[in-house]
């Protein structure tokens, strides 16, 4: 199956947005994988407006599954990581003020630098996955970096799903397919939400691992996080 790895930025959100601990982001952590997550991810920014840097310390010790920390690669992103060392890094070039990512790599402008950073990563023992639009160019040039993964920006295939799903989902198919011809795992994320998930998985071969947090919380409101997370993964799965 497919695995998915819950982005827990939103109960970070709802706790800053009081002050105090209410949610627990570490209890979040913990009750994700107790409810069938594969893995846990992270975005801290800058700003910290959401997970913040000590948070991700606190994490790091408390993890069962796999850890995801995605990010833009600035030079107190990399001191993280390389410091609390998850089992991945996914390079994001969201810029500081951006509400959220927003835009893939250009892998070919910046695979000078995305060489090096992947270079220092792997070094450190720690799997890379570089965040690519849909573009078999830039999933090719992704590959030259070393990368082990690339993972596909899915904002434009949410916002045509419900229009079109067969026209949404053909840049990610030829995208996907190009991955697999480059040896590179291919993960996925951004507005994937229970509607549109199995969808995608079945199309898109070679689908190692999905990124989801707004959606999975804000569903998990209504449906129960145990329960929400228990549906993503029955859309993952091949049973």
């Amino acid at each position: 199956m497919t695995k998915l790895s819950v982005n827990v930025n939103k109960f970070a959100t709802l706790r800053n947005s009081r002050g105090g601990n209410m949610p627990d982001v570490l209890q979040a952590v913990k009750d994700c994988e107790q409810f069938g997550a594969n893995g846990i991810t992270v975005h801290p920014r800058p700003d910290e407006r959401h997970i913040r840097y000590r948070d991700v310390r606190d994490i790091r010790p408390i993890i069962t599954t796999e850890f995801n920390i995605e990010g833009n690669p600035i030079p107190s992103f990399i001191d993280l990581v390389l410091e609390t060392k998850p089992d991945q890094v996914t390079l994001v070039p969201d810029a500081h003020d951006a509400i959220t990512s927003n835009a893939g790599w250009n892998t070919l402008r910046f695979g000078r630098e995305l060489k090096e950073w992947v270079a220092l990563f792997k070094k450190a023992g720690i799997r890379t996955s570089i965040f690519v639009d849909p573009d078999p160019e830039m999933v090719s040039a992704a590959a030259k970096t070393g990368t082990d993964r690339v993972e596909l920006y899915t904002e434009a295939y949410a916002k045509m799903y419900s229009l079109n799903p067969e026209k949404a989902i053909e840049p990610y198919i030829k995208a996907a397919q190009t991955a697999m011809s480059c040896s590179l795992g291919l993960n996925a994320g951004h507005d994937l939400n229970l509607e549109n998930i199995a969808y995608f998985r079945r199309n898109i071969p070679g689908l190692l691992e999905v990124s989801i947090g707004h959606a999975l919380i804000c569903e998990s409101i209504y449906l129960g996080l145990e329960n929400t997370i228990q549906m993503y993964l029955r859309h993952l799965s091949d049973f």
